[in-house]
């Protein structure tokens, strides 16, 4: 059955583990020995109950996630977390500052990104009067004004004194820029210029790189959320680290003149119902535990940092060896490059097809970028393996040797 299976480089839905495939296939006929399949089984039976109970247990040990937090499983994906950002920690602000104007709320957002930009969008809409304060914008740092191609450094940042929540995307998958895990790298999140010495109201969407590595000052964050279709299970769950003080009374807000919060927006209606105030996704749950569970037999996030540190060093050393002949373009500037998706053009007319091409007849699938950008799009996500990742390495370097050098070798890019 797997001898038929192409290597997945796709954006998302992304690769999924093989074993767990095969467990998952069994799991549709018969869950953990019920005789029940899991798309058939109760969400309220006792077995799926202490199963989902599991999961929310493996994330809390594999990524250190303290007891100030909960954990939530939610649908919608990013864009659902989007408006419930916005709508709960509006709430929550409006609880703590009752007698504040609506024009005196303020949200900071960093800009790094599509996905970031969508959630500005967002935000704008559902403002309901406050201000949306862009603390930075990557794109007024590219060298045509609108590229988003770097994580911007810590003296650009302009956050504000009392904002009701700061968001940013740590992984932008369209352009392939990401904060650096490395706190004293200058594409690290500015952590020492957030306002304040309180409880910070700070929100990051992690939704392509959950699962990945450790997530720095995890504790710090008020809110982090990934959908799991990237490292951990087919789409249609979210998973939402919230911090108990986030999760507030969005009804008591509304009385005193907050935004009305839909309940399947609301994070109390989750978290006093311990994630079913509705059907939750069954079968994704499921999938992710089975990748949770081979997850920590392999050693959890810190196998797969190194795993994942390998194979992004592949890929950018070849995409390096491409540039020198003028023959490969990365879209990222040096030191601002993703270990999740990694994004580059193939120089000359017609190139960028015959590689497309030529990656199809060897069985590997996924390598077109985002129609917004262009070009080629690597996405090296936990299930993809680094021998297929060498598979990949080896034709790129068949493809440059096959080529002609371009005449101006093209800037180097790099993680």
């Amino acid at each position: 059955m797997t001898e038929s299976r192409v290597i997945n480089f796709g954006a998302g839905p992304s690769a999924l583990p093989v074993p767990v495939l095969e467990e998952a296939a069994q799991g549709l006929l018969n869950f953990n020995g019920t005789g029940i399949g899991i798309a058939e089984i109760s969400h309220r039976s006792k077995e799926f109950s202490a199963y989902i109970a599991s999961v929310e247990a493996q994330i809390r040990t594999q990524l250190a996630v303290p007891p100030t937090h909960s954990i939530l499983f939610l649908q919608g994906g990013g864009t659902a977390q989007f408006s419930a950002v916005v709508l709960n920690m509006m709430a929550r602000h409006r609880l703590l500052n009752p007698e504040m104007d609506d024009d005196e709320r303020v949200m900071d957002y960093v800009l790094t990104g599509s996905w970031s930009k969508a959630a500005v969008h967002e935000a704008g809409r559902l403002a309901g009067g406050a201000k949306v304060n862009i603390a930075v914008d990557a794109r007024t740092l590219s060298a045509d004004g609108k590229s988003f191609d770097r994580i911007p450094p810590h003296d650009a940042y302009r956050f504000s004194k009392d904002p009701a929540l700061i968001y940013y995307c740590e992984n932008e998958t369209v352009s392939g820029t990401q904060f650096s895990s490395d706190p004293t790298h200058p594409a690290s999140f500015p952590f020492e210029r957030l306002p304040g010495d309180k409880l910070l109201p700070l929100v990051a969407d992690y939704s392509s790189s959950f699962m990945s590595r450790p997530i720095p000052r995890l504790a710090d964050h008020a809110i982090v959320y990934a959908g799991a279709q990237k490292n951990l299970g087919p789409a249609g769950l979210t998973i939402a680290i919230v911090r108990q003080d986030c999760i507030v009374d969005v009804d008591a807000a509304a009385r005193l003149g907050a935004v009305p919060v839909p309940t399947g927006l609301a994070y109390k209606s989750f978290a006093e119902q311990k994630n079913m105030p509705n059907t939750p996704p069954v079968f994704a749950v499921y999938v992710t535990g089975l990748v949770l569970k081979r997850n920590a037999e392999l050693g959890g996030v810190q196998y797969y940092e190194e795993l994942n540190r390998r194979k992004q060093e592949k890929v950018y050393g070849v995409l390096k060896e491409g540039e020198a002949k003028g023959l490969l373009k990365g879209h990222v500037q040096p030191g601002s490059g993703s270990s999740m998706n990694v994004v580059f053009n193939v120089i000359g007319e017609g190139a960028e097809a015959r590689f497309l091409a030529g990656a199809e007849e060897r069985g590997m699938k996924g390598l077109k970028g985002h129609r917004s950008v262009g070009g080629i799009r690597v996405s090296l996500y936990n299930a993809v393996t680094e021998e297929q990742v060498d598979t990949l390495v080896a034709y790129i370097r068949e493809f440059l040797n096959q080529t002609p050098a371009q005449q101006t070798p093209l800037p180097s890019a790099s993680t």
